[in-house]
């Protein structure tokens, strides 16, 4: 059975740091398209950055190029996201998803195992 399972979250401050954490498990982790999803209240789902496993390619949006960074460990079955000058704007509820290599990263409907999500909340 495929599941993912997030941790990580909590509060920082602006231009605080938080790493967040997606471990999976019932499909090879080395295989896959892993995407970090979130959502604030009121606002659409919006895909913040892609690992296909694989090939090692990455996608990250405009609003967090440069800040965050996605990588996995797939030794430990894995995948994190290391988030850092966090903004107010990045508070949201962040989910992790895995999908076929093929999938499209900023297509939610792509991904067909989704984790519960985490709160990440920053202050300003």
């Amino acid at each position: 059975q495929v599941q993912l399972v997030e941790s990580g979250g909590g509060m920082a401050q602006s231009g605080g740091s938080l790493r967040l954490s997606c471990r999976v498990s019932g499909f090879p982790v080395y295989n896959f398209m892993i995407a970090w999803f979130r959502q604030a209240p009121g606002k659409e789902r919006e895909a913040v950055s892609c690992l296909n496993t694989r090939t090692g390619n990455t996608y990250y949006s405009d609003s967090v190029m440069d800040r965050f960074t996605i990588t996995s460990d797939n030794s430990r079955y894995t995948v994190y996201l290391q988030m850092n000058n966090l903004r107010p704007e990045d508070t949201a509820t962040y989910t992790c998803a895995a999908g076929p290599t093929s999938a499209t990263c900023q297509g939610p409907a792509s991904f067909g195992a989704w984790g519960q999500g985490t709160q990440v909340t920053v202050s300003s």
